[in-house]
């Protein structure tokens, strides 16, 4: 929160103690922070943004070892990143998929 500021919604379940805990940073705030507060709802977006990489690495789980499984990973998870437009190289340039993939290469 303290490169990127602080978030304009927040998505919680119906746990009690997130929604004292927002409202309490809301309070020292001038802009509130929108509480969405639905049962479930969190972890449906978070398997919705595995969802890919499940897929993908289903037919991986023949690896001998941990070291090429993890790599595969990571560079599964990097093109996530830059398909949704959350890797920035440089800030304030924007880049195209294919620049922020060869700009990561050299």
């Amino acid at each position: 929160m303290r490169e990127n500021g602080g978030p304009e919604k927040v998505t919680i379940d119906k746990s009690g103690s997130n929604k004292a805990a927002i409202d309490e940073i809301n309070d020292g705030l001038e802009n509130s922070i929108v509480i969405r507060q639905v049962k479930y709802l969190n972890n449906i977006v978070v398997e919705q943004d595995h969802r890919t990489i499940k897929r993908v690495t289903g037919p991986m789980r023949n690896f001998k070892s941990f070291r090429p499984a993890r790599n595969t990973l990571a560079g599964i998870e990097l093109m996530q990143m830059i398909r949704k437009g959350q890797m920035v190289l440089v800030k304030g340039v924007q880049m195209t998929f294919a620049e922020q993939f060869y700009a990561l290469a050299e």
